[in-house]
This record gives C-alpha cells, structure tokens and sequence, in this order.
C-alpha cells in the first residue's frame, strides 16, 4: 500500500514539475540576416563566395548577387543546418551562397553593394581577394598505379579554367556627350544644356548602365552655374530616341537637361563629365553550358563645353530702371467687354508668349496715384508651357472706372524687353481703349489721402511698424485687469455682508 502511495506521489507531484521546467526553458534569440563574405585569399583552382545566412527564418525572396570583376558565376546553392536545444527545441540555420570563380591570378577589388532579402537591405561596403597559383595535384600513394582513362584532380585540372585570354573585347560605338542649343547668348537669355548618350542599337548587347541612380545626381551637381538662373527640365523616363549622327543610326539617351540664363556676362564654363558602364568581353569560343560573357567596367568623358555670354547693349527707346526680360514675345490682350459704365467693374488681361525666362516677365502694376479715372486690383498671375518650349504668362487684373471717357490702358500697363534675334529693345503695350459713359462718381476708397477725415489721420498716423502679437498683449492685460476688478467687488462684498 504504501508502495502504491508513493507511486501515485511521484506522477502526480513530478509531472508539473517537468512542465514548468519545459516552460521555463527559454527560446533561442533570432538572430538579424547577415551577409557574409568570401575569403580575403584564395588559389586558382578555388571558389569566392557571397552568402546570405539566416537564423530562424524562412527565405522568401531576394535580389540578384552583383558581378564582380575576374569573376564569373558558378551557380546559387542553398542550404540549411538545424541545430538541437535542451534536446527538445530546433533552430535552423539557412544559408544561400553566390559562388563566383576566378579566371586569372591578381588582386582584385570587391566594389561596394547593396542585396535585398526578405524586403530587407543588407549593405557591404566590399573588399578585396587575392586570388594565387594553383595548388599543386596530391601525388598518387605509393604503389598505386593509374588505370588508363583514370584522371587525377578535377575536371578544372583537366580542362582547364576560362581565362581573360579567352576573351575578347568588340568595339563599341558608345560616346558620351554633352551640348549646348547656342554657343554665345546675351545677359539674360537662355541656352539649353543637354547630356547625351550615343550608342549604336548593336551597342545593347555589350553596354549596360552602371549604378546610374548613384552618378547622375553626382553628373546633375556638376552642370550647376553660379552666376545662372537654372530651370530644370522636368524628370522623366529615359527612353532613347533615334537621331543620325556622322551619316550613321544611333540611340540617344537623354540622361539630364537643364535651361541657364545668365545673370552676369561671365563665361559659362561647363566641366568634363564622366560616366562608368558595364561593358562585356564575349568568349572566342564558346561551350554548351559555359558563360560567354565577361563583365567589365568602362568609363566614357563627354568634353568640356563653353558659352560666350554677351552683356546687353545701351538701353535705347525704353525707360531706365525696372524689370527687363530678355526673349521673344507677343502681346495677346482680352476685355470682358464692350460697353462699361462708371462704378461697374471689368476684367482685363495682359498675356504675353514667347521664348524667355518666365520669371524675367513682370508688368509692373501702376500705383494708385498714377490715375485717378479707375481702381486697379490685381494682378492675378497665371503661367503654362506651350509647344516648342514656349510659355504663356498671363497678367489679370480687375479695373473700376469712375470718370467716363477713353481709358488709355497703353500707359498703365506695358512689358519692357530686349529681343535677342534682333539685337533691339521692345515694348508692349496695350492696345485697347475702352470706353465708359455715366456720370463721375467720387473715389475715397481708392484715394483716401482726398478725404477731409482720413487725410489728416493718415497724415499724422504713426508709420513704425508694430509686432503681430500686440493684440494679443492687450487681451491678456484686459484679462488681468477685468479679473483684479472681480477680485476687489468680492471683497467688497463680503465686507458689507
């Protein structure tokens, strides 16, 4: 009986214990993916390997090992290792490996790059490899002989490794350039700045781009001037367009483009650009299941490039002082109208077209003082891009008449500019004379100086200016003010009560 007892103890009160003990265990931390590299040294007859290693983790997707240089690829492997803890719980450990065999001996550079797995990037900011002789084959043991068709080695030994003698390098007829629409231009005028790749359509086989996201914006800050007022063409896709070029067909990619017009006349000075590609060497003689491609890196220059800057010649026929746009462009004006009366208000626009700096096209809005016939408000600015690389810049304004007669609009409102094709300065200016009948109507909202009342008090008013936040104060002031009167009728009456 007691034997039963103490059975009955054991399962009962050693159960629980063993699963708390379970428990209790802890799990294994996850460990982040690692990229791991090859060996900093390794013969001829070797492999260097990238591999990705992760922990606890599954494999869902990943982007493409990069090429190295004296390298090829020799295939992707994967494999996994799991691992007991406590003996009960498992961790497994997976590893993909990039293989890369060398064709030659030397030192090679492993450039830095970027590898995506599972959504995350992984960094390596590369290295080195020195890639040495062969090892020698192991001798046979003594004694043993070598049957005929029996080899020693591997098959690398036997037939050997593709070197870079193996290889050729085709020409290309890829070139680098960079252009200018104008060799000279005055003060003022634009000149359109474009880089250009030429390649042959044959070419594709042979060139691809090169961690482009990462040099053209180094390619864009150096096209900056200085003394320019810079006008970025819009961003889109590079899709190259057919041109002939030296009696042959040729693609041409448009990698950047900007518009300067130069503030000073001092000479635009644009520096060499470079831009490194990949470039493959093909095999002389090409096997069934060998790579027959060999990558390289090539680096195209475009040459410098100058532009003469002309300062403008003597204002003649236009007013001193003011805004001057430099370009060509056409006057296009509309009224909402035919017939106004005084008091009634009207729209009219000054919309100027042509070729030009749009910031450079400013009407200037005549002051109040400058006629007492109407009110002027406005303007209300808008700006759009034609065909040909033209632009519209309309001026709207709202106009109140309150003398009848003609309103000559040519003297309020007019655009000064100098015409670079002609060489000469321009005017526009209005051409429209609108008519208004009705009786004279008094302006004081327009003209308060007039009245008997605001003239004086705007005469003697205080024309230094005050912070935004005096109102402010004064309601904080009037808040404490208000509460000390509250303050002293409550002790007022308490006291008489």
């Amino acid at each position: 009986m007691r034997v039963c007892w103490l059975a009955i103890w054991l399962l009962v009160g050693g159960l629980p214990g063993s699963l708390a003990g379970a428990r209790a265990q802890p799990a294994p931390a996850t460990q982040p993916i690692e990229l791991v590299l090859g060996p900093a040294a390794i013969p001829l007859t070797g492999t260097y390997t990238l591999a990705v290693r992760l922990r606890g983790a599954a494999l869902a997707s990943h982007s493409e090992f990069p090429e190295l240089e004296g390298f090829r690829k020799a295939g992707l492997t994967t494999s996994t290792a799991t691992s007991l803890v406590a003996g009960r719980r498992s961790v497994t450990e997976l590893t993909l490996t990039q293989r890369y065999v060398p064709y030659t001996e030397g030192s090679y550079s492993i450039p830095a790059f970027d590898l995506t797995v599972n959504g995350q990037v992984l960094h390596s900011s590369g290295g080195h490899v020195l890639v040495g002789p062969a090892a020698p084959p192991s001798a046979p043991l003594a004694g043993a002989s070598v049957g005929a068709g029996q080899g020693i080695g591997s098959l690398d030994q036997l037939l050997g490794k593709p070197k870079p003698k193996y290889f050729y390098e085709p020409p290309d007829h890829a070139s680098l350039a960079l252009e200018a629409d104008r060799k000279q231009v005055y003060v003022g005028e634009g000149v359109r700045v474009s880089l250009y790749l030429y390649l042959q359509p044959a070419d594709q086989a042979l060139l691809n781009f090169y961690n482009f996201t990462e040099q053209l914006p180094e390619l864009v800050s150096q096209l900056r001037q200085p003394t320019t007022w810079e006008v970025p063409t819009a961003e889109t896709a590079i899709v190259p367009d057919t041109v002939r070029r030296a009696g042959a067909v040729y693609l041409r990619f448009r990698l950047a483009e900007n518009t300067y017009y130069p503030l000073t006349s001092q000479l635009l000075r644009f520096a060499p650009l470079r831009l490194t590609m990949t470039k493959f060497k093909l095999l002389k003689k090409p096997q069934p299941g060998e790579d027959d491609k060999l990558a390289i890196y090539k680096t195209y220059t475009a040459p410098p490039v100058q532009v003469v800057v002309r300062p403008l010649p003597p204002r003649r026929g236009v007013a001193p002082g003011g805004s001057l746009a430099v370009g060509h462009y056409v006057l296009h004006e509309g009224i909402s109208g035919v017939r106004f009366r005084t008091g009634e208000a009207f729209t009219y626009t000054f919309s100027v077209e042509g070729q030009g700096n749009p910031a450079a096209v400013v009407v200037p809005t005549p002051p109040p003082s400058a006629n007492r016939q109407l009110e002027i408000y406005g303007p209300d600015i808008h700006e759009e891009k034609l065909a040909g690389g033209q632009l519209r810049k309309s001026f709207r304004y709202r106009l109140v008449p309150h003398q009848p007669g003609a309103v000559r609009l040519d003297s309020l409102f007019q655009l000064a500019y100098f015409d670079p094709t002609t060489a000469r300065y321009d005017t526009l200016r209005s051409e429209l004379r609108p008519e208004v009948r009705g009786a004279a109507r008094a302006s004081a909202a327009a003209f308060p100086t007039d009245d008997p009342f605001y003239g004086p008090a705007l005469a003697s008013a205080d024309s230094r200016l005050q912070p935004f936040d005096v109102y402010r104060d004064v309601r904080r002031y009037a808040s404490w003010l208000v509460a000390a009167l509250l303050v002293v009728a409550a002790v007022g009456w308490w006291r008489s009560s």
